[in-house]
């Protein structure tokens, strides 16, 4: 039977062998050796006396001083770029919004003169129609007299 062992393995099983990888740092071959270099000149040795009577002596160290920041607008040029591109577009939308509404209203323009125009010829062919029919003017032909001998006519 499996009984367990002092490592709390059951006894009749066995384990897969592990192997361990090393990761090995990669070192550049064009870097050059670093070599030290002499401060320019050589710092002052101070001695700083602590509470408790010790005194500790050693080189002062100068704080790391921060490059010089470059002034920066109170607004970025994105945020700039931006709100000139919002303010185009709005003049781009007004400028459609008055070309749309120039359109409609040359439509409209265009349509009743075509309508003014439909119900004056309108108007023009009805009186002639109308005064034609009566008897103010023009010849009158009776075709009924007019003789036809051999596809000649004599009116």
């Amino acid at each position: 039977m499996n009984e367990p062992t002092a490592y709390g393995r059951t006894a009749g099983h066995e384990t897969a062998a592990v192997e361990v990888h090393t990761p090995i740092p990669i070192v550049p071959a064009h870097t050059a050796p670093l070599t030290p270099v002499q401060p320019g000149t050589i710092p002052a040795v101070t001695s700083v006396v602590l509470p408790d009577g010790r005194v500790v002596t050693g080189y002062a160290i100068e704080p790391a001083k921060p490059e010089p920041v470059a002034h920066k607008p109170a607004v970025s040029r994105a945020a700039v770029n931006i709100a000139l591109g919002g303010v185009g577009f709005l003049a781009v939308c007004g400028g459609l919004l008055m070309l749309t509404a120039f359109i409609t209203a040359l439509t409209a323009l265009v349509t009743q003169l075509v309508i003014l125009a439909a119900v004056v010829f309108g108007g023009w062919i009805a009186v002639q129609v109308f005064s034609a029919s009566g008897h103010g003017g023009g010849t009158t032909v009776n075709i009924r007299k007019a003789v036809i001998k051999r596809s000649k006519f004599y009116g």
